[in-house]
């Protein structure tokens, strides 16, 4: 049932969309075809994608494919919105029928609306938020530590090596202790991960690299993921833990696609007496790590949904869908992630880093 409102719902999308086009352009029935095949194409990509199907590409084409592609859903969940609302506006006699009918001047005016709201969602994305954050233990620590935390980077056709350095220049520029990464550092396909090398990148970070599993590593394969981790001199930690001066545990999780991982209690029974942070990808379940007796978690996964108003289904959803969270305890933070899944754009949400002190 899910997978059948899966693929009906954006055959009807465009469905709907291609109606608008065809009676609101002043043109030829020929051009108007050519424009609704256009973005019927452009909406394939995203399927090619799925598929793998840009493997088989040239690099910079499948690059480009891909955002394509990726790009074409939330340009189609736009304007599906922005459709409705104008219909609805004339059932309700506050939009002229005569608006939605052979107008050059609507059919700009929309253009104009999407580009720009959607250049703005590009530029936003881009621009990577640096949050601050206080962790106070009440165990005994032999100094304050400094941390970046991160969460989904994504890294792949639409994040490339040369974005990936760019991140490792603003982290390298804190000075943190250590790093923490909660997962789907991958996006999807490892070839272009491998293609562009982008393993020797993690070798400019300047302090040791813990990081958990994520479902997109499982989505590129277990195997080669764990093999890029491996390149890459990142200390991978599935249901493991390492401890840092005697005084610090940190416990990686296996992602929760994984029913036979272990139990975040049984992970914890070694480490109550310090001060423990837990890296769980995906943020379900948040009492187990109060009860447990964690003292932080980190996990991401969500984005908050990329976009408004996804956002809003995310918020729903989830217990906590971004950001600072307190359980008894237990301090949590969902990070939006500094990368993204397809089409690069942040409308309502950021993209981010944490910088956290542990005092």
């Amino acid at each position: 049932m899910w997978m059948m409102s899966f693929s009906v719902l954006p055959l009807l999308a465009i469905a709907y969309i291609a109606w608008h086009i065809w009676t609101i352009l002043p043109l030829a029935g020929v051009w108007k075809l050519l424009i609704i095949a256009v973005g019927i194409l452009c909406f394939s990509m995203l399927f090619m994608s799925f598929w793998r199907k840009f493997d088989e590409w040239p690099l910079p084409l499948a690059q480009l494919g891909y955002e394509v592609g990726t790009s074409s859903i939330f340009i189609l969940m736009y304007l599906v919105i922005l459709f409705l609302v104008l219909d609805l506006g004339r059932l309700v006699r506050l939009v002229p029928k005569s608006l939605l009918y052979d107008n050059w001047q609507m059919a700009l005016g929309i253009f104009v609306f999407i580009f720009g709201i959607f250049l703005y969602g590009n530029l936003h994305y881009k621009n990577k938020v640096r949050v601050e954050l206080t962790l106070k233990s009440t165990k005994p620590l032999p100094k304050a530590y400094k941390a970046v935390m991160l969460s989904d980077l994504h890294l792949g056709y639409h994040n490339p090596r040369k974005e990936l350095a760019r991140w490792v220049d603003m982290i390298n520029a804190e000075e943190p202790d250590f790093i923490l990464i909660a997962g789907d550092i991958i996006d999807g396909s490892m070839r272009p991960l491998l293609e562009e090398k982008m393993a020797e990148e993690f070798h400019r970070l300047k302090a040791p690299v813990y990081a958990c599993l994520g479902n997109h590593e499982y989505f590129a394969g277990d195997t080669e993921a764990r093999q890029f981790y491996k390149d890459a001199g990142i200390h991978l930690l599935i249901d493991e833990t390492v401890v840092i001066d005697s005084a610090i545990a940190i416990i990686g999780r296996d992602d929760c696609g994984n029913r036979r991982r272990k139990t975040v209690e049984d992970l914890m029974i070694p480490y109550k007496g310090i001060y423990a942070i837990v890296l769980n990808h995906q943020p379900y379940s948040l009492e187990r790590a109060e009860r447990a007796g964690v003292d932080f978690q980190l996990s991401g996964h969500t984005h908050r949904g990329q976009v408004w108003p996804i956002s809003w289904i995310t918020d729903h959803v989830y217990e906590c869908s971004w950001g600072s969270y307190q359980r008894g305890n237990t301090q949590y933070y969902v990070t939006s992630g500094i990368g993204i899944w397809g089409g690069k754009f942040r409308i309502g949400t950021q993209s981010e880093y944490i910088v956290a002190t542990i005092r």
